[in-house]
């Protein structure tokens, strides 16, 4: 199993549990273990961006008025590249019961192709 390979030294609470309870449950892949170090730093981040949010409010003062924390706009953009992160892992979703112990979902195959509105050169 996974669990032999030792966290990342710089990883804080968060992104130990998370470690932890993957690589405790899973066997992973050179590759899928790089992603789970992006994961973990990921959730590292995103608590330290929340802790400042909460100690100055979600909305600041600027020269231009209030605006949004900048640290609540990058904790919203780091979301979305946790969720891709663990979206790539495959990490099933759900109750136990409802997965095989050990046992990821099935690898996602074919492309999805490119977007654009017919008709437009």
């Amino acid at each position: 199993m996974s669990e032999s390979v030792s966290p990342p030294t710089d990883l804080r609470g968060p992104g130990r549990r998370l470690w932890k309870a993957i690589t405790g449950d899973y066997d992973l892949d050179e590759h899928e273990l790089a992603l789970l170090v992006e994961a973990t730093r990921t959730v590292d981040l995103l608590d330290e961006l929340e802790r400042r949010v909460r100690a100055d409010g979600a909305v600041i003062q600027s020269p231009q008025g209030l605006k949004a924390h900048p640290a609540a706009v990058e904790a919203r953009q780091q979301r979305i590249a946790l969720a891709r992160i663990l979206a790539a892992l495959r990490m099933p979703s759900g109750d136990e019961g409802d997965q095989v112990q050990g046992r990821r979902p099935q690898r996602r195959t074919g492309v999805r192709g490119t977007y654009g509105i017919r008709g437009v050169a």
